[in-house]
């Protein structure tokens, strides 16, 4: 375009089937009113089109492409399909008909079908990082299994816990499986710590279902770590958070969730 063109003559929207937005000018910004202003050297216009308009107009005019967007536009057309996709997901695991994580691979094989998304977009969500923490979460797991890390931690702390009363009892099994299930997946802590609270709470006289139940809780309470439950792992990548803001925001979490859940065990059990 040559100097001083008035942008409403441009012929842009009728030969590339595009838009000016606005046109920047060392400082200052035109728009949307576009009618009188007269191009000149160096000024940026920012358009609006399809990918295809906008490199035709690149390919064929006297403007040059700066900086092109990369984010692509939401398909809000297919916003149902993958809402209606999550739902299944949620409901069909809570009524145990499949496991999740099977439920999860066929909406993801769905949604890519349906073209709620495109593979490259798909394997472009996938982190490098999140991926090698969680192989490396699974190998320290597996390794405090092995050599009875996990084992030795719970047989020092069991003969302390016939000494106390029910109620810190309950606290001590806890703290324990919640603390331990911050580095050890909480399938493996209740398998392991389980029969060992069934035959302490025989031994003591203490309701072996409350240490159950506390255990459960305890088990499930992994807040203060991204590498205690595989939500806490995804979160942890998605909101581009660090391992402190777990400890700072977690920790107080399992402290409150823990003294309310070993008092609620010890109402429900009259202990």
């Amino acid at each position: 375009m040559s100097q001083g063109t008035p942008l409403s003559s441009l012929t842009l929207g009728r030969r590339f089937g595009v838009r000016v937005l606005g046109v920047h000018r060392h400082k200052h910004v035109a728009g949307p009113d576009l009618g009188t202003t007269r191009l000149r050297p160096a000024d940026k216009l920012l358009l609006e089109g399809t990918p295809e308009a906008l490199d035709e107009l690149s390919d064929q005019s006297e403007l040059v492409s700066v900086t092109r967007s990369t984010a692509r536009a939401f398909r809000r057309t297919k916003a149902p399909l993958a809402l209606l996709a999550l739902g299944l997901v949620v409901v069909l695991a809570a009524f145990n008909v499949m496991d999740i994580g099977i439920l999860a691979m066929i909406a993801v094989a769905a949604i890519l079908v349906l073209r709620c998304i495109d593979e490259d977009e798909a394997w472009g969500s996938i982190d490098g990082g999140i991926l090698i923490l969680i192989f490396a979460m699974l190998i320290v797991g597996q390794g405090l299994q092995e050599t009875g890390a996990v084992m030795l931690v719970v047989e020092t702390v069991t003969p302390l816990m016939s000494m106390v009363s029910p109620f810190v009892a309950l606290l001590i099994v806890y703290a324990l499986a919640s603390t331990l299930t911050e580095c050890v997946t909480n399938n493996a802590v209740a398998v392991i710590f389980t029969p060992i609270v069934i035959g302490l709470g025989q031994q003591t006289g203490i309701e072996p279902r409350a240490l159950v139940v506390a255990v459960m809780f305890g088990a499930s309470a992994s807040f203060a770590t991204p590498i205690g439950y595989q939500t806490n792992t995804l979160v942890y990548g998605a909101g581009n958070y660090r391992f402190s803001d777990f400890v700072k925001i977690g920790l107080p979490m399992n402290i409150v969730v823990g003294l309310a859940s070993c008092y609620a065990i010890y109402l429900y059990y009259g202990m």
